[in-house]
C-alpha cells in the first residue's frame, strides 16, 4: 500500500491540506490506531497528514477555574503529570489503565477521542468530568461538550474538514471525589470489557453532586441524570448505591463481543458502578 505522508508545521498548514485534499486524507497523531487498520486493510487513505510537528497543539494549562489539554499531548504525559495527577486523579487513573507504557507513549488524547473507539478508557472518564473539545475547521472554532461528541461507532460530530485540537476539563469543586473502575475480562493488558467513572462532591457526607459514565459496554460512553439526581442532597447508603446501579444496569443497552455477552455486561455493570460509589463515598480522601 502507498500513500502520501505529509508532515505540516503549524495548524493553518494541517488545515489546508485537510482542505486540499478532502477525503483521500487522513490526519494521523500518535497513529497507535489508525496504523493497525491501514495494516488490516480496513481503510487505505491516499494521504496522511501528521500532527506530529504541530507544536501548538501540545501543551498543558492550568488556567484555575478550567484544565487545558492540546490534542497531541501524550497519554504518558499525562499520567506523569504531577500537576494533572492531583487535580484530576479519576482521568489519571484512566490514562495510566490504557494497553501498557508503549502504548501510552505513542497514543495521544486528541486520537484516542477522534477515533471514537468504544473500547477505550479515557473517554469515559472526561464525559464524568463535563470535558468540552476544541475544534477548528474552516467556518472558525466549535466547543462540543464530550457529551455532544460521540455519536456512535467511530463516529464524532467532527466535520470532515474539522480538526480536534483539545480539551477543556472544568475544574472540580472542593469536596470533589472521583474515580475510574475498569473490567479487562480477558488478560491485564486488554480493552475494558466494562469501565465505570464516578465523581461525587460531598459536604457533610450529603451528596451535592454526583456523575457516573459507563464506557466499553456501549456504543458511546453513556451518564444517566435521572439516576445521578436521586443522590442530589443523600447519603450515599448501600440501599441507594444499589439502586443507581441497577439503574444503569437495566438501562444502558449493551454490546455483545469477544470481550462478553450483552447480558454480561450488565451484569459487570451493576458490580462495577457499586464500586465506584462505594469508593468515592469511602475512600481515604
Amino acid at each position: 500500500m502507498s500513500f502520501r505522508y505529509l508532515q505540516p508545521e503549524s495548524l493553518p498548514e494541517a488545515q489546508e491540506l485537510l482542505a486540499q485534499y478532502g477525503d483521500e486524507a487522513k490526519i494521523i497523531a500518535g497513529g497507535s490506531a489508525l496504523v493497525l487498520m491501514i495494516r488490516q486493510n480496513l481503510i487505505a487513505p491516499k494521504v496522511l497528514v501528521s500532527l506530529g510537528n504541530v507544536r501548538e497543539l501540545n501543551y498543558e494549562r492550568d488556567g484555575g477555574s478550567e484544565y487545558e489539554l492540546g490534542a497531541m499531548v501524550s497519554l504518558s504525559d499525562m499520567v506523569k503529570s504531577a500537576r494533572f495527577r492531583e487535580r484530576f486523579p479519576g482521568l489519571h487513573s484512566a490514562c495510566k489503565e490504557v494497553g501498557n507504557v508503549r502504548v501510552r507513549n505513542q497514543a495521544t488524547l486528541g486520537g484516542n477521542l477522534a477515533e471514537a473507539d468504544y473500547a477505550s478508557d479515557p473517554p469515559a472518564m472526561l464525559l464524568a468530568l463535563n470535558a468540552v473539545t476544541r475544534v477548528v475547521g474552516p467556518s472558525g472554532w466549535r466547543f462540543i461538550p464530550l457529551a455532544d461528541f460521540f455519536l456512535g461507532f467511530y463516529t464524532t460530530a467532527l466535520k470532515p474538514d474539522e480538526l480536534l485540537t483539545g480539551i477543556t476539563i472544568p475544574s472540580l469543586p472542593k469536596g470533589a471525589r472521583s474515580t475510574y473502575l475498569k473490567y479487562k475480562s480477558r488478560s491485564s493488558e486488554d480493552r475494558p470489557c466494562v469501565g465505570v467513572a464516578a465523581v461525587a462532591v460531598f459536604e457533610d457526607e450529603l451528596c451535592t453532586d454526583l456523575r457516573v459514565a459507563v464506557g466499553a459496554a456501549c456504543e458511546v460512553p453513556q451518564r444517566i441524570e435521572s439516576l445521578e439526581f436521586l443522590a442530589m442532597g443523600e447519603r450515599l447508603s448501600d440501599e441507594l448505591i444499589a439502586e443507581i446501579a441497577d439503574g444503569y444496569a437495566a438501562n444502558i443497552d449493551t454490546l455483545e463481543d469477544l470481550r462478553g455477552s450483552a447480558w454480561y455486561r450488565k451484569e459487570m455493570i451493576r458490580v462495577y458502578t457499586k464500586r465506584a460509589l462505594k469508593e468515592v463515598r469511602d475512600g481515604d480522601w
